[in-house]
Formats: structure tokens, sequence, C-alpha cells
């Protein structure tokens, strides 16, 4: 057995199904022969993107694999591997390494030395008989704490070199840790004494499974919720104390509700600065629940750290707060406050979500796409820019899961892979990408890969002309040289690639030309519908 049978044989134990990947690597011929589909990408971010919601869409319990040549494959790749760092994805990374002779002799591109500052671990395999070894941190590495990409980096020359003997790897289990219950007590006592209590939800709670215990607290409390764009769906946000999604963008009530609290109970989240977070307002008190200790007073200080799964420390929190008596009965009049705090921030936007205007209003096809998917098993994703920014604060994601949120780093084109990536992870769901015009142009390649590989994706594409949101920070270049404007006729192109596509134009076709989409993903064929809208510049936010 050599070294790429070895990792091959190794992957399949630990339940490995698909094998993102561009070749040269030859990792990818092994894993076929064994019944691991290789999936590949016009280029590597996709790849890496795919494999991102492989992982997410599981919880991390099945994890995205990524292979790529060395040099310009895993080069190409670092944006992508940056994003999954960046939003704690757990994801296996294996590049090809240059070999042996010539690893780490410049200008080679060494992965280990290069992207250790993106990775939660990055090692090379140097002797054949350390592939049982090196593998078996990965994967603990992987399965273990706070969520981020592995890569284990294999130089060229060492695949077919034999083991001395047979490979003998037993699978990794995870660990899951719980809080010092006396930090629960002293949380359990601030809530309490709390006058207005708000939850600021995290993606923790996704990967920990514990959307049960997170409306199980809230209801017991009366407590508004509001999640972060990667913790987006953790709480239902048909709920009558759901208060939304906070990024950049966010509907008015988020901010009103925090701006009110005494204390913010954050739950599986970082509290990062970030532009794609809406800011924690100074002087509250806070209490951290979190599975890195690293976050606790980072960016904001903590009064009480509760630092472990956040499943384990919500049973441990409610468990505490049960033999204490701590309810509140006020949960009606929370959920009016909210309820009337929605329909005013509603009302204010209606104009631009039901706008028969042309060029069409995105707001309006946010809308009709709501409306189109309610009865639709759905997933949906956004891109970078104006698109994230209008999607966020006005969809409502019901079920766990449902959207998959991202921030801090944003790459454009970032939503196509997810939306391929959970379509293989979730085949009976609808899964829906929506992007602009500037981030096709850097991923739209792959539409085809889609088509070839029979993906049955829902592409919203807002095609606005230019960069809207560049509008008021390049006016110079703007006013000189056009400097925003971008332009394609995208349908015809994805059309060329083998997808279904539709350029609607006209405000009272979006909802035809969304049941049709629908209708051809059932078919099994992917679906580009290009709406040609304003370049509208209107955000939600205070």
């Amino acid at each position: 057995m050599n070294v790429a049978q070895a990792m091959t044989a190794i992957l399949k134990k630990e339940g490995v199904e698909l094998l993102f990947c561009y070749p040269t690597n030859k990792l990818i011929d092994e894993a076929a022969l064994v019944g691991i589909r290789p999936i590949v990408v016009r280029q590597e971010r996709t790849g890496m993107h795919m494999a991102d919601a492989y992982s997410r869409l599981s919880s991390g319990r099945k994890f995205g694999v990524f292979a790529m040549q060395h040099g310009p494959g895993i080069e190409n790749s670092y944006g992508s591997v940056a994003q999954a760092y960046a939003d704690s994805v757990p994801v296996l990374v294996i590049p090809q390494g240059y070999p042996q002779r010539v690893s780490g002799i410049k200008p080679n591109f060494n992965a280990v030395q290069s992207m250790r500052d993106i990775t939660k671990s990055a090692e090379q395999l140097n002797l054949p008989g350390e592939v049982v070894n090196v593998m078996r941190r990965a994967l603990s590495q992987l399965r273990n704490g706070r969520g981020g990409p592995v890569l284990v980096e294999v130089p060229n020359d060492l695949w077919t070199a034999e083991l001395a003997q047979p490979e003998d790897y037993v699978p990794v289990r995870g660990h899951r840790t719980a809080p010092d219950p006396d930090d629960i007590i002293r949380a359990a006592e601030l809530i309490g004494a709390a006058r207005n209590l708000v939850i600021h939800a995290g993606q923790g709670v996704h990967y920990a499974e514990a959307w049960d215990e997170l409306r199980a607290l809230a209801e017991r409390l009366a407590c508004p919720v509001v999640t972060t764009l990667p913790g987006k769906s953790a709480f239902p946000e048909d709920h009558p104390l759901s208060l939304g999604s906070g990024g950049l963008t966010y509907p008015l009530p988020v901010k009103a509700f925090l701006d009110e609290a005494d204390v913010i109970l954050g739950i599986g989240c970082s509290f990062t600065e970030t532009l794609f977070a809406v800011p924690v307002p100074k002087g509250k008190r806070i209490i951290h629940m979190t599975l890195d200790s690293g976050h606790l007073n980072k960016d904001v200080p903590a009064d009480i750290g509760l630092v472990g799964d956040a499943k384990l420390a919500l049973q441990g929190l409610l468990a505490e707060l049960e033999r204490r008596g701590v309810h509140s009965d006020k949960g009606e009049a929370v959920a009016a406050r909210i309820r009337g705090a929605r329909e005013a921030w509603l009302a204010e936007w209606m104009p631009k979500l039901t706008s028969a205007e042309t060029p069409i209003n995105p707001y309006r096809v946010v809308w009709e796409l709501m409306a189109a998917t309610r009865n639709e098993p759905t997933i949906i994703t956004n891109d970078a820019g104006r698109p994230r920014d209008q999607l966020t604060p006005f969809w409502v994601a019901r079920d766990p899961l449902s959207f998959v949120g991202w921030g801090k780093t944003t790459q454009l084109g970032y939503g196509l892979g997810i939306a391929m990536g959970a379509k293989l992870a979730r085949p009976d769901k609808l899964c829906i990408n929506v992007w602009g015009d500037a981030a096709i142009g850097f991923t739209g390649m792959d539409i085809e890969t889609a088509a070839r590989e029979r993906i049955p994706i829902l592409s919203i594409l807002f095609n606005n002309g230019g960069m809207a949101t560049e509008l008021n920070s390049i006016p110079n270049a703007i006013r000189l040289y056009a400097a925003n404007r971008i332009t394609g006729n995208y349908c015809e192109m994805a059309r060329a690639f083998g997808a279904y596509a539709e350029r609607i134009t006209d405000p009272s076709e979006i909802r035809g030309a969304i049941e049709r989409g629908i209708a051809r993903t059932k078919e099994g064929q992917p679906v580009l519908l290009e709406f040609i809208t304003a370049q509208e510049t209107a955000m939600s936010k205070a």
C-alpha cells in the first residue's frame, strides 16, 4: 500500500463520499477507485467554497475535503481557505506539494509555511510511515474545538512511496466541553437580575445543534433574539421573539432592542468587531458563551465567560434557571413590541419591496422570491456586496441551516460554490444563491460545473450594469472613466454552459420566472435567472 492508497482508505473510514478537487493531485484517482466521487471545478476557489458549504450543512458532522495541485493550485486557493478560517468552517485541505528536494525553496510555494495564519493546523507529510499519525492529528483538529480549515500537504514524490506496514487508522471521535459550573451560577444570577436581556446568537448554535435549547431559553425568559449573519436561521425568524439577523444591514428592531438592553447574552458567537456584524453597544453587561476561550474579551469585554459547547452550556444554564425558578411571563408583551417595531419598519420598505418600476428594484425580487419559496424546503445564501445587504434583513429564515450566512472576510463569487455544496449535502432542498454582476465575473465559469455535475441549484442574479457599492467610493474614477461599469449577457453565458436561463426586465414577470426556475431544478437542471435591476443604494440600517 502506498501513501495515496493509505490516505484514501483513511478518508473512506471517515465517511468521506465526495472529493472537491482540481487536478493534478494523485489523491483524486485513488479516491475514485474506492467510490469517493470527484467533483472537478473550473477554479480552485469554487471547489473550496463547495467543501465549505458541505461541512456547514451537516454542522461539521460530515466534513468537506478539497484537493488541488501544487504551485498555482494551492496559491489560487488561498482566499477561499482564508474565508473558511474567518468563518470557522472545518474543511480538510490536501494540496499536492512540490517534490521533497525542492520543497520550501523559493519561489516554490510551501502551503504549510504560507497558510499557517489561515488554518487551524498545517502539516506536511515527510515520511510514508507517518501518514496515519499525520491524518489522525489533522482529523482530531477538524472534529474538536472551534472549527477551521486543516491542511495536510503531501510532496509530489511521496504519493507513490510504499508503507512499511499496512495502514491501521482508527477514525477520530469528536469531544465536547462544558463551562465551569460556577460560571453557570454567576450567569444565571445576572440573567435573573436583568431588566432588558437580549440574546445574541451565532453559528456556534448551528455546530452544536443547539437550536431547541436556544428556543427554550428565549421562551423561558421572554427574551428577544438577534442572530449574526453566520448564525442566521439558528433561531426561527418567524418566532414572535425574533429580531432577525444583524450584519452590515439589519431589520431596524435589531438595533433598537440592543440599544435598550442592559445585559446581552452571546451564545456561540465571537463578538468579533467587523463591518459585517451589527455593533455591540457600549456600556452593556456581557455574558459570553463561546467554544473558544481566545474569543473572550477579544473585542468586547465580558462580565462572565461560559467556555464550552453551546448545547452543553445552554443545557446547564437552563437547568440552573429552572432550579432558581427564573422565568418570565412577559412573553406576549415583548412579542407585541417586537411585532410593532417590525411592522413599522416593513411599512417604510414596502414601496421598494413591491415596486413596479423599471429597471427592476432588487428588493422586489427578494420579496417575490420569499413568496414563491414559502412552501419549498429551501437553503439560501447571499454573495458579497449589495445582494447580501438587500437580502439578509428581509429574508425570513424559519428552519435551522436554511440560510448560509457569512462575514468577516467577504469574497465576491462565494455564494455560487456555497449553493452547489449545499445541494450536494442536502439534495432534498431547493438551494439558492443570490449574487450580482460583479460576483458572477469572479466565479461564473462554474455554472458549467453545476451543469456538468448535475447540481440543480437556483441562481438569482441582480444585473445592474455596474458596481453600486462603489458609487460613493470612487466618484472621480466613475466620472472620468466609468470605472464602475461592467456588462454582459449572463443569461446567454449560462445557456452556453448547459443551464436553464432567463433574462427578466419586467417586474410583473418576476414571480413566473422564479416558479419556472424552481420547476427546472426539480427536473435536475441548474438555473440562472438574470434580473435587470436598478443601481439601488438604499440600505436597511440606522
